[in-house]
């Protein structure tokens, strides 16, 4: 018996060990932290009728859903009701768990629910909507005035570049300009598409069916490194650090008409731009089927849809006053909210 024992224990410690080194390798957590294991608990699916957004809280980011009720911690939620869901906007995205957060969201809220504790204030800490999405396309040259105020020709198909994660910006943040490199800040307003459902080659009709909603975003240029350097450099001119503000909040696409927003940005509480999204050369469905062409979409991924018409590139040379530390930035979908960030 004593020899089973230790045959036992020495398989179970192999065991064991196998299994630490593969997360070590494959950078996946123990079991006790990974990441909500949401298709092996209900069925998949993308969130529906939900404000959802990502809140800073106790050193950590989580998932918050905005309602009448408050902004709902769900990690806290999902704790006081028993009840699984995702625990960060990222988490909801690439497991495809929608369907739980529908249903945490829908206990939290009835009268005299255990999750009451879970309703947050006002004062909150956004993070980053989105924190690890696989790709950041972009969309350049989308609108038609846009296109005639800096003399382009109308795009025949979507002209595509792209971001990084570094770029990722919250609500409420800031952007420190990289002034010992560049000198000529650029503001651009932007409808952000967010990918809920893999998808590749993707027809036009069925696009709309792999979005999980919608943001409010900025991609924001130095336009001396994009246009002025050697061989124009986009990708520096549209890279540095901070550059994608992204928020306050992702809209579940059921609740949005994307291709009929109003759309503006201010500077200092003056307005810069504004328009409507129907001026879009190519609409959402249009943009993410040829994406889609090329490229596999992933839950998580973002797509920055292109600027309406009133960027300061758009102006003539002697009318051109570039942004600079100190400036606030204020921009606006309709029914998407209002992101903010400040220059510094």
């Amino acid at each position: 018996m004593e020899t089973d024992r230790r045959d036992f224990l020495k398989a179970a410690g192999t065991v064991g060990v196998i299994a630490a080194a593969g997360a070590a390798v494959t950078g996946t957590p123990p079991a006790a932290h990974a990441a909500p294991a949401a298709a092996a608990r209900g069925p998949k699916g993308m969130a529906k009728r939900l404000t959802l957004l990502t809140l800073r809280r106790n050193g950590e980011l989580r998932l918050g859903v905005k309602t009448e009720h408050g902004v709902l911690d769900v990690k806290e939620a999902s704790g006081l009701l028993h009840m699984p869901a995702p625990t960060t906007v990222d988490d909801l995205l690439q497991n495809e768990d929608g369907p739980n957060l529908n249903a945490l969201v829908d206990a939290a809220v009835k009268p005299n629910s255990a999750a009451k504790k879970a309703f947050l204030g006002d004062t909150i800490e956004y993070g980053p909507l989105v924190t690890r999405p696989e790709k950041i396309v972009c969309v350049g040259l989308n609108y038609r005035r846009h296109a005639k105020e800096v003399n382009m020709p109308i795009p025949k198909v979507p002209v595509l570049f792209n971001k990084f994660n570094n770029t990722l910006n919250a609500h409420n943040g800031k952007i420190k300009l990289p002034v010992d490199v560049a000198t000529k800040f650029d503001h651009e307003v932007e409808l952000v598409i967010i990918i809920g459902k893999e998808a590749k080659n993707i027809s036009e009709a069925d696009a709309h069916s792999i979005v999980a909603g919608y943001a409010t975003g900025n991609d924001f240029s130095a336009r001396d490194l994009q246009l002025e350097t050697p061989s124009g450099q986009w990708m520096i001119g549209k890279t540095p650090d901070q550059f994608a503000p992204i928020g306050p909040h992702l809209v579940t696409a059921d609740q949005v008409d994307a291709d009929n927003l109003k759309i503006e940005c201010r500077i200092n509480g003056e307005t810069r731009q504004s328009s409507n999204t129907n001026d879009m050369i190519f609409n959402t469905r249009q943009m993410t089927s040829y994406i889609s062409r090329y490229i596999t979409l992933k839950p998580g991924d973002i797509i920055f849809t292109g600027t309406p018409e009133g960027v300061i590139q758009g102006k003539a040379p002697e009318k051109r006053v570039w942004l600079k530390p100190g400036d606030k930035v204020a921009c606006s979908l309709e029914k998407l909210g209002e992101l903010k960030f400040d220059l510094v």
